[in-house]
C-alpha cells in the first residue's frame, strides 16, 4: 500500500511542533539535525501543495457567466 501525503494543514502541524522543538533548546545536535532534515521535507510538501493549489486556481476560467475548472495537464512536483 503507497504512503499517503498527509495534507497541507497537517504538514503545517507538525511544521509548527517541530519549530518549537528546536527553539527550545533541548534536543542534542543529533536531534536537532534529524528535526531540521524532516522539517526540509515537510516544507517542500507544502510548498508543492501550495503550488498545487495555485495551479487550479489559475486554472479556474469563467465561461459564458459561469466558473469552470479545467483539468492541470502538468506533472505533480514532489
Amino acid at each position: 500500500m503507497a504512503e499517503q501525503k498527509p495534507d497541507f494543514e497537517s504538514t503545517m502541524s507538525r511544521l509548527e511542533t517541530l519549530v518549537a522543538q528546536m527553539e527550545s533548546g533541548e534536543l542534542t545536535l543529533e536531534q536537532s539535525v534529524e528535526v531540521f532534515e524532516e522539517g526540509v521535507k515537510l516544507s517542500k510538501q507544502a510548498q508543492a501543495s501550495l503550488a498545487a493549489a495555485e495551479q487550479k486556481v489559475k486554472l479556474l476560467m469563467e465561461s459564458n457567466g459561469e466558473l469552470t475548472l479545467e483539468p492541470f495537464t502538468g506533472d505533480d512536483p514532489e
